[in-house]
């Protein structure tokens, strides 16, 4: 009896970790869509933290990213500065960007996040809502 009840309040402590960690990850997904349809994207707010959370680690110095483009996600100058082959942001024209194009594999067929997860890009969620902010200015909000 005492190993039932022990086996049902292991699993579920388990079941309740899952529905956390689903949680988590729903709320991430809800909170770039609150965002994609805010008035106006923040570069700080919204931006910023896809950056830090998908891009940052190739496109850091030193990193992969940044030794074969010199393109550095690290702050808003950085990423404004773009390439070593020019810039990658077009303020107000997310189609014509090369950093739009990277997310969405519109660019000579490569896609960025190089690598991301079985699809090999960012949620849908978090590309409208980069998209949206180079189409609102890619301002430095």
């Amino acid at each position: 009896m005492k190993t039932i009840i022990m086996s049902c309040s292991i699993l579920m402590a388990a079941l309740s970790l899952n529905a956390i960690a689903d949680e988590t990850t729903l709320s991430a997904a809800q909170d770039a869509i609150k965002a994609s349809n805010k008035s106006e994207v923040s570069f700080k707010n919204d931006v910023q933290p896809i950056l830090y959370d998908h891009c940052v680690n190739c496109h850091s110095p030193g990193g992969k990213g940044v030794l074969k483009s010199g393109l550095d996600l690290t702050s808003y100058e950085k990423l404004m500065k773009g390439t070593v082959f020019g810039p990658v942001v077009i303020p107000g024209n997310s189609e014509a960007s090369t950093f739009t194009k990277l997310l969405t594999g519109t660019n000579k067929g490569l896609k960025m996040p190089a690598g991301l997860n079985e699809s090999g890009t960012l949620s849908p969620q978090y590309i409208t809502l980069l998209k949206n902010w180079v189409k609102q200015g890619a301002k430095n909000n």
